[in-house]
């Protein structure tokens, strides 16, 4: 088998892998509750079509009562050759706010050699690397140099809610030697990375209310207390003035960088400067949590956002005294924090601050861990030696500030093996956020990185 005619082949036919990705970024698959999940099942078909005309076999979509479908399919005709398992995820965040879209979040469009779109490169992105390598492979040399099995997840983005049920069922389906997860980002553009920690994520939806109906502001306000300003001062209640978490034993657990772990923080290629200016950090704004650098904040500290606030809404604004308030408050968790014992510790701390008597209520909590390995052994040499190859760039060791669920418990079912995490996002691809976006060069590197580790854990 030739690397180079497989590398060859891809070249010939990317704009074919492209027009796979385009087309599956036009089905908005929101997996979030209030989106049609009629979407996410069209998604998982699309999915199951693509990878049977790239050449995969046994395809299948894989459900579970009450879950947004998983999607399988695999390639196993190369006997005594290591086994691989290929994980992605079709589902996406909700678009955002749309006016602030460049172009229309589901259509997407090239602009300055990126492409946009809602779900490009997390995680749609991912599933098209596997499909590209896979079909250059069978297409140049009818075969490949490992078996493969492929899993494309459905509800990552809304936290794998049905995990453990999906382990249960399907966990001696998806056994192999070695997994490979294109859901992480690069350092840079152009800059690769092998990510080998994520942080956890504690959720809590939080409501307080004071009426059972709006009033007019002139006419009662004064002696009502406004639901909007109690759960105002509940939030800010959450932190210091240095932006530290003020949850009383949040950081107890919190499992300590060394010095050596910080020394290699130091020596990664990004200044304060660069980092402000990726970020998009206003002028006047300075960095919070009394943590000298962003990295060691991102990746092995705790830290907490407030994701979403509503009492009325900037278009609905009206003199009124609202009823209720809401918030959703996220806290991304680290090395040896318990996802249980941090939700308890968030809901405590918000019910001992309600003001003036007001009813508050709790919902939707979520709780899933965080995930740390240790990057050595063969898997890991040879993921570093195919990064190298695709990217023309030795990668980098990183950690990640979010969170991919599946990560840790699957890892665990499938009795510890290698899970080698990358992905084709970069600094400037703002996942989650509106103009979500992948650099073309970064995709054309990610799919000859993964045809290279193909080659060498084949051998």
């Amino acid at each position: 088998m030739s690397v180079d005619k497989t590398l060859e082949r891809y070249a010939q036919d990317r704009e074919g892998h492209l027009k796979d990705l385009e087309d599956l970024v036009r089905i908005p698959s929101v997996s979030f509750d209030g989106f049609d999940p009629k979407e996410v099942r069209r998604s998982a078909d699309a999915v199951a079509a693509l990878l049977k005309k790239r050449g995969l076999e046994n395809v299948e979509i894989l459900t579970l009562e009450g879950a947004h479908p998983y999607v399988y399919g695999d390639w196993l005709r190369a006997p005594g050759k290591p086994t691989i398992l290929l994980y992605a995820h079709h589902d996406v965040q909700p678009p955002g706010r749309e006016e602030i879209w460049k172009s229309p979040p589901f259509e997407p469009t090239r602009r300055d050699g990126r492409l946009f779109g809602r779900g490009i490169a997390d995680d749609k992105g991912g599933i098209v690397v596997h499909t590209a390598a896979i079909a250059s492979w069978l297409e140049s040399a009818k075969s490949l140099p490992v078996n493969v099995k492929v899993i494309i997840e459905g509800e990552e983005e809304c936290g794998s809610l049905h995990l453990e049920q999906f382990l249960e069922t399907y966990k001696k389906k998806l056994q192999a030697d070695v997994m490979v997860l294109t859901d992480a980002s690069n350092f840079d553009t152009g800059l690769p990375a092998l990510t080998v920690s994520l942080r956890g994520l504690v959720i809590v939806d939080v409501e307080v209310r004071a009426l059972d109906h709006p009033l007019h502001s002139g006419m009662w306000g004064g002696p009502l207390p406004d639901p909007a300003m109690a759960l105002s001062k509940m939030l800010a209640s959450l932190q210091d003035d240095t932006g530290r978490i003020a949850i009383e034993g949040i950081y107890d657990k919190v499992r300590p960088v060394t010095d050596q772990e910080r020394a290699e923080l130091r020596r990664l290629p990004v200044t304060n400067d660069e980092f402000r200016r990726q970020t998009g950090l206003v002028a006047g704004a300075g960095f919070v949590g009394g943590v000298e650098l962003p990295y060691e904040a991102i990746w092995r500290q705790p830290s907490l956002s407030v994701n979403a606030i509503q009492a009325s809404s900037r278009r609905m604004a009206a003199n009124i005294i609202c009823d209720v308030a809401w918030a959703r408050v996220g806290i991304r968790i680290v090395p040896d924090q318990v996802p249980g014992d941090v939700k308890k510790r968030l809901i405590d701390h918000l019910k001992s601050r309600v003001p003036w008597g007001l009813e508050v209520t709790f919902s939707n909590a979520v709780a899933d861990t965080w995930w740390m390995t240790d990057p050595t052994g063969p898997a890991f040499e040879k993921a570093r030696k195919a990064l190298a190859l695709g990217y023309g760039k030795e990668p980098v060791i990183m950690g990640c500030g979010g969170s991919i669920p599946f990560v840790g418990p699957f890892a665990h079912a499938l009795g510890g093996v290698p899970a080698l995490l990358v992905g084709v996002e970069d600094p400037y691809t703002n996942a989650h956020s509106e103009n979500e976006s992948m650099d073309l060069k970064d995709f054309d590197a990610a799919v000859r990185s993964e045809i290279h580790l193909f080659d060498l854990i084949g051998r």
